[in-house]
């Protein structure tokens, strides 16, 4: 031993306590006895052996000796304190702490201290455990405590969980995954993951599947189940790196035949008309795009043809809507029995329907397939009891002599029908340029409306709206008339297009709102409450800057509140936006007009309309209400609409309301409010008070 160890025995000796030798000897913790100074003067066998060093050894040593480098100024100044106010200190203190060994390598300890003061002398005897392996056994008991919480979760997950080889070779499964193939898990392991696929995946040049969405990006995919069925699943395929053992892929999927179906119902509904189930204007578009595309490269011909019924209005008016529409059902079925496998029929609203004829020899004889058309579909037809002679006017054209795009196609075959319409009805005309030309009968329908508007041989009548909740009317939709000394009453849908395409849709819509808000306060004040007041708008109007103070104008000479007012639009116009009318919408909105969407539904619905526009209302397109037609109705587009306008804060007026049947089942889908012939057809003001007080004796 050195100099510097020889007082390590005095102070035991000193003072004569053997006893303490004793003791820390039989403890079976490495005991260190430690003087004022940090130097080690008593130590066991067993400090030896946790320590590395002989006993002399370690009377060579300090305290500081047996700490690793990098704490021994802490420990040091640690030590000082502890010595300065001594203390009773129980194991580990709460943090960790390290041992040097003799050999370098350094071991967690835990370290009990306790004061003693021996001939007048204080000494400090640490209790030193090596907790090395207790601590290495811990944290094994974690690591198997996450691996099996792991597996639990792994197992009770609901989305299919597989783990593949390097290769794609299937070497595990979860419950899911059993569940989502149909096989159990030995029967799933040594698989190839493109066993279960019902795609073929693409493949490196050694033949082994090339996971290109690897890297988590979920994708659509689609698998095979044990019973041959296809299961449509959104997939993510993760690396397993050599850090984690054996390299190979974890692929996560779930089943998304849900949202496969929802998602196809979406775009049915977007995409085909609610009434016939027949193509709308969108999918007619797209087919015939396509179409094009095909005929360019074969050098064949498509022909289209616009077939518009004939006197269909009558029907609707003197009939019911409820026949018109069954009428148009059966004229859908019709053409779909016509037309050859591949061909198209579409409904483009109202009564109107337009047959593609595909892939046609440019010398087909096609005036002998309509002459079938004419003699087959347009047969006569018994509704309810009622047999209909069905006629109809068929605007004809043929692509691409006829027009190099499907809109001017559509536009052509639509000026031919009008041309077959003002030769009599119930024909076929084909297209020739020289149609472009306006015709006579629509030079002379423009300049008797120009001279109806100035003689004031134009009316409005008024249509009451009802609430559901009360049976109250609340309000009423202005409806331009037109009686003509010599044409007759001319119907709103033929002189409102003469309006617009003539440059006095402006004119007329002014003197409309203006008649009907003077119309309005008039008759409020005899009903006793206050109505609000719907009109159609066109989109001419709606880019006119002078619009705007015409309206509020009108409101105020009126002596009317702006809420009290109520814009109506189509859903055509909000597609056709071009930022104006988005401003404008906006502006009446601020000035407290309200803004509602007409005719909801007939197939340009958006979502995305409906929230980039500032509406308040929608109303359901009356072909809808019309589906209504019993107690177990399945009208789910009108279910929907309601919902979905409810849920963006939107008030719903369901239109062509006519039976108690379409009454009772709007009421019971909380329809906010309803106008039709159950509750009048379009009145003048005088009648529009007394249908106001009958409905509200009928509503007390």
């Amino acid at each position: 031993m050195s100099a510097r160890a020889e007082p390590a025995v005095e102070p035991t000796a000193a003072a004569g306590d053997d006893a303490l030798r004793l003791i820390i000897e039989a403890s079976p913790s490495a005991m260190l006895l430690v003087d004022g100074n940090g130097r080690i003067v008593l130590v066991n066998s067993e400090a030896e052996q946790s320590f590395g060093y002989t006993r002399d050894e370690l009377l060579d040593l300090t305290v500081e000796d047996l700490v690793p480098a990098r704490f021994r100024r802490h420990h040091d100044t640690e030590r000082s304190a502890y010595v300065a106010h001594p203390s009773r200190r129980g194991m580990g203190l709460g943090r960790e702490l390290y041992g040097l060994r003799k050999d370098g390598s350094e071991m967690r300890v835990e370290i009990g201290l306790n004061p003693i003061t021996i001939g007048g002398r204080r000494f400090v005897l640490a209790s030193v455990i090596d907790v090395t392996e207790r601590l290495r056994g811990q944290e094994a008991d974690a690591v198997a405590r996450e691996d099996q919480l792991r597996r639990s979760m792994i197992d009770t997950i609901p989305f299919c969980i597989i783990a593949t080889d390097s290769q794609g070779r299937i070497v595990a499964a979860n419950p899911a995954a059993e569940a989502l193939l149909g096989y159990s898990q030995p029967e799933l392991v040594g698989r190839w993951l493109t066993e279960i696929d019902a795609v073929e995946r693409a493949r490196y040049a050694d033949g082994t599947p090339a996971l290109s969405r690897v890297g988590g990006d979920e994708a659509e995919w689609t698998y095979r189940h044990r019973d041959g069925s296809e299961v449509p699943v959104n997939e993510a395929v993760v690396p397993i790196g050599p850090e984690n053992g054996d390299e190979g892929f974890i692929v996560v999927a779930y089943d998304i035949t849900n949202r496969i179906e929802a998602r196809e119902r979406a775009e049915h509904l977007a995409t085909h008309d609610g009434l016939t189930n027949l193509a709308n204007r969108t999918l007619l578009l797209r087919h015939l795009d396509r179409s094009f595309d095909v005929v360019d490269r074969t050098k064949r011909h498509v022909a289209l043809l616009l077939i518009d019924l004939d006197h269909f209005k009558r029907i609707n008016d003197s009939l019911g809507h409820h026949i018109g529409d069954e009428l148009l059902v059966v004229i859908a079925e019709r053409l779909l029995a016509w037309v050859r496998r591949g061909d198209v029929v579409a409904r483009l609203g109202g009564d109107e329907f337009v047959v593609v004829l595909d892939d046609l020899d440019p010398g087909a004889d096609l005036e002998k397939r309509i002459n079938q058309l004419l003699e087959v579909v347009l047969a006569p037809v018994v509704v309810h009891g009622y047999e209909l002679a069905v006629t109809a006017s068929i605007g004809a054209t043929v692509y691409p002599a006829d027009g190099d795009d499907p809109v001017t196609l559509l536009k052509h075959a639509d000026i031919a029908m009008y041309q077959a319409k003002g030769a009599g009805r119930d024909g076929v005309k084909w297209f020739e340029h020289r149609m472009l030309d306006e015709n006579d009968d629509k030079l002379s329908l423009s300049a008797a409306l120009r001279q109806a508007i100035e003689l004031g041989e134009l009316g409005v009548v008024y249509q009451p709206q009802v609430d559901m909740s009360t049976g109250r009317m609340v309000g009423v939709e202005a409806l331009a008339r037109w009686t003509s000394p010599l044409l007759g009453a001319v119907p709103p849908d033929r002189f409102i297009p003469v309006a617009e395409d003539g440059g006095m849709i402006a004119r007329l819509g002014g003197w409309v709102l203006r008649t009907a808000c003077a119309d309005l306060a008039a008759m409020q004040a005899e009903i006793g409450h206050p109505l609000r007041l719907a009109v159609n708008v066109s989109p001419r109007q709606l880019r006119g800057e002078a619009w705007l103070e015409e309206i509020l104008t009108a409101i105020e000479d009126a002596g009317l509140e702006p809420w009290q007012l109520e814009v109506e639009l189509t859903e055509g116009i909000l597609i056709e936006d071009n930022g104006d009318v988005v401003a404008m919408l906006e502006t009446l909105r601020s000035r407290g007009v309200r803004i509602v969407v007409d005719d909801f539904g007939r197939g340009y619905s958006s979502l995305a309309y409906l929230t980039r526009f500032p509406i308040d209302k929608i109303k359901i397109d009356r072909s809808f209400v019309q589906a209504i037609t019993d107690e177990d109705s399945n009208a789910a587009i009108v279910d929907a609409i309601i919902v979905m306008a409810h849920a963006l804060g939107m008030t719903v007026v369901a239109e062509g309301v006519e039976t108690e049947v379409q009454e009772r089942y709007l009421r019971t889908r909380v329809c906010d409010e309803v106008q039709g012939y159950r509750y009048s057809p379009g009145v003048t003001p005088s009648q529009v008070v007394l249908v106001a007080r009958g409905l509200g004796a009928r509503g007390a």
